[in-house]
């Protein structure tokens, strides 16, 4: 008995097997292949039987300031087209707003040259690839239009823009596929609490201000006090796996400089750069912030150890108040629309320990306070949503104190759950001192500080010179989360 006897008659109209749900009525033909093979086939007949709308093509009408506006053009929030004009290269945009039938769409690149009557052409939407044995229907098309990017192992040791371009001249990358660009949040219950510490190779902030592995912690400074030359510190010493470092709104010659003097050859080496400086449109700032971030997550969701470094968070901030306020969006405090303040702890809250311990984002946000200011809007919304911050002083800067952390006004939240018992309390004596030492330091100068009337007064002046050298660190030497330990408690024990 052959196999068509097997499943149906000769003369049978409709196949036994749509009984039993393998096959649809319509498909009888397919009854003599592998099992497979029907549904595969299946799935492509039900695809190409399915109504596909057309892309439809808008139009280029308006360009005012940073803003373009095209009609005839219906796309969701995020979506990514392309602003063609015959003889130049088309010029990437994001819809950021519509009004009516009008698109508010911001550019990624240089807007000269175009004109009104520019075609603005909507991207592809992709479509899942069909496999055999795949689940029913998997050749659903996906309403994702927005940015997908370059991620992956390839990307290791290598400099790139907001794009994923190159910028190093090393070629081509290699060994990388795309994935969005901003991922689905983690349920706040399947994030592994903090409890392990993290040695960030920087005496101060091991022993003081401890912490820990997926911790979110800012970096408070002015201009000028020594954030960089600590963030390189902390690149080239911090034990993790993976480093990403986002480069955004600075300035382009920091870029190279950060590359080569502060974070040098080694720390490259395992290192991810993204680099958006000062001069690039507001888009392509916020594509840095956010590309960095979806880095971080693609090696965190392999089980890796990273650690985010984000120069500045403000500056993510400021880009986010340019397209804001040019889509016309009120200023609410000192300029800054709503959206500013919304869109941060949507961009921080994708670091983190990741989903019952598979990895881990620690990062560091650095925050400029304008003008030394600690209520500027942008610090004050930062720490209420970071889980810590490490103050750097301009006065510390200025007496030659590096790197220039003001203890007394830095705090980890974490490190009650990282540290032991003895070294937290450790760390609240010794920050005790140091603050009755600071300020007693005026009546010190003047010679009207009289021994033997105040213990804890004696005690503070006369560890000060030892307190000052465990806070104090060169940038190429490197103190261990142990001998930072150890440091502290020999400091309390003389």
């Amino acid at each position: 008995m052959n196999v068509q006897t097997q499943h149906r008659a000769p003369d049978a109209d409709v196949s036994p097997l749509a009984a039993e749900g393998v096959l649809p009525r319509h498909a009888p033909q397919f009854a003599d292949l592998p099992a497979d093979w029907r549904r595969f086939l299946v799935d492509m007949q039900d695809f190409a039987a399915e109504p596909v709308a057309l892309e439809s093509q808008g139009t280029l009408v308006r360009v005012a300031g940073l803003v373009l506006e095209a009609a005839g053009v219906r796309l969701p929030v995020g979506s990514v087209c392309d602003v063609q004009m015959p003889g130049q290269p088309p010029v990437q945009a994001e819809v950021v707003g519509f009004s009516g039938d009008r698109a508010y769409l911001m550019p990624s690149g240089e807007v000269h040259g175009l004109v009104s009557g520019a075609r603005v052409v909507p991207r592809a939407s992709p479509i899942v690839q069909l496999a055999l044995g795949a689940a029913r229907h998997p050749w659903r098309r996906r309403e994702d239009r927005t940015l997908h990017l370059a991620v992956g192992e390839g990307l290791l040791g290598r400099v790139v823009d907001s794009q994923g371009a190159p910028l190093d001249r090393k070629g081509p990358l290699t060994g990388v596929h795309n994935e969005p660009l901003v991922r689905r949040p983690i349920n706040a219950m399947d994030r592994d609490p903090i409890r392990e510490p993290l040695d960030t190779g920087v005496r101060a902030i091991n022993a003081m201000l401890t912490v820990g592995r997926g911790q979110r912690i800012g970096l408070f400074a002015g201009t000028g006090v020594g954030k960089s030359v600590l963030l390189g510190m902390m690149a080239r010493y911090t034990a993790a796996d993976v480093i990403v470092v986002g480069l955004i709104g600075e300035r382009g010659r920091e870029v190279k400089e950060f590359i080569e003097d502060i974070l040098g050859e080694g720390g490259l080496a395992r290192s991810v750069v993204v680099a958006a400086p000062a001069d690039a449109p507001p888009l392509t700032r916020m594509q840095g912030a956010n590309y960095a971030t979806a880095i971080a997550e693609h090696f965190r969701d392999r089980g890796l150890h990273v650690l985010l470094l984000m120069d500045s968070l403000t500056r993510y901030a400021m880009a986010q108040r340019e397209i804001a306020l040019a889509i016309g969006e009120p200023p609410a405090t000192k300029g800054y629309p709503p959206s500013c303040f919304a869109k941060l702890p949507q961009l921080v809250e994708r670091s983190g320990n990741g989903i019952h311990g598979v990895g881990s984002i620690t990062a560091f946000y650095t925050v400029l306070t304008e003008g030394d200011d600690p209520q500027d809007p942008i610090a004050d919304a930062a720490r209420g949503i970071l889980d810590g911050h490490i103050v750097l002083s301009r006065e510390l800067a200025e007496a030659g104190h590096f790197p220039a952390i003001d203890i007394e006004r830095s705090i980890s939240r974490v490190m009650t759950n990282v540290a032991e018992a003895g070294h937290v309390e450790a760390a609240r004596r010794l920050r005790q001192l140091h603050s009755r030492h600071a300020k007693a330091r005026d009546l010190i100068a003047l010679g009207a500080y009289v021994p033997g009337h105040d213990a804890d007064l004696d005690l503070a002046v006369a560890l000060a010179p030892q307190i000052g050298t465990l806070l104090q660190q060169g940038m190429h030497s490197r103190a261990t989360l142990e001998d930072s330990v150890s440091a502290l408690h020999a400091v309390l024990a003389d």
